[in-house]
């Protein structure tokens, strides 16, 4: 019978889990556990890490995992190459499911870069206003430059922080590009620096942007191991065998290969920033 284990924190794994929900299938949803209050999913749910590779695999043994569909955040580097040895090593299928990488538009003025230490370098000498869209684990890379205020956006309210002029809104996505110009020139703000997410929860920022003619420091998704990926819940249920007419809930039975695209880059509840 089929089981899957559906690594969460973004809008598209909400929706999978909606789905996968009305369509009677086994699931368990998996939360990192980044948030303090994160949304309720419609399927058994769990919060934290697993204790590496090993605490992965012996999970997806003990709860009979068939299917591991990893929805998380592009930028869970760590947890993605996790599922990837856990499920070569117990022989559950995996498949990605991955947003498009956002692309600049006429008008965009982006800094493209490879890391957050190459974002924090790309920002101005001068004293600047500074939009951080990054999420509260990366803001020790722009302690470096500490001429300028940032401004965050984060989905809890953070501790000590590592930034020395610094002022924090908090907010849960999706942001509309309306809301997030106001947010931009309230806060004078002459900066951005975002990850390269994509959706469209959190999009508004660049439209916004854009809209106000903002330079983006924009950083690049990390580099992941190939693995079968595809973009949107209906190719999810595909993959599970639940796609066409005479298909239950049991039928896709164990591993499987996916009708999916080979990708070597990755694609809270709805994403901060």
């Amino acid at each position: 019978m089929t089981h899957v284990l559906l690594l969460g924190g973004t809008s598209e794994a909400s929706a999978l889990a909606r789905a996968l929900n009305q369509a009677g299938i086994a699931a368990v949803f998996s939360y990192a556990g980044a948030t303090r209050a994160p949304l309720a999913q419609p399927l058994p749910t769990r919060c934290g890490g697993f204790g590496g590779v090993a605490g992965l695999v012996q999970f997806i043994r003990a709860q009979g995992i068939t299917h591991v569909v990893d929805a998380t955040h592009p930028f869970a580097a760590q947890m993605s190459r996790h599922a990837c040895l856990a499920c070569a090593e117990t022989g559950a299928a995996l498949l990605a499911l991955e947003r498009a990488p956002w692309q600049p538009q006429p008008g965009d003025c982006w800094y493209e870069v490879a890391d957050m230490a190459a974002a924090a370098a790309a920002l101005p000498a001068a004293p600047s206003r500074v939009f951080l869209a990054v999420g509260r684990k990366q803001l020790d890379a722009f302690a470096v430059q500490p001429q300028h205020h940032y401004l965050l956006r984060l989905v809890d309210a953070p501790g000590a922080l590592p930034l020395l002029q610094a002022s924090v809104v908090l907010g849960r996505g999706p942001f509309s590009a309306e809301d997030d110009w106001a947010l931009l020139r309230q806060h004078r703000i002459e900066w951005v620096v975002a990850k390269n997410a994509g959706g469209e929860a959190t999009r508004g920022k660049l439209d916004a942007a854009r809209a106000l003619g903002l330079p983006v420091v924009m950083v690049q998704r990390p580099a992941l191991p190939a693995r079968a990926s595809v973009q949107s819940v209906a190719q999810v249920l595909d993959w599970l065998g639940q796609g066409g007419p005479g298909h239950g809930p049991g039928d896709a039975g164990g591993p499987a290969s996916p009708p999916a695209v080979a990708s070597a880059a990755s694609a809270t509840p709805a994403d901060p920033a």
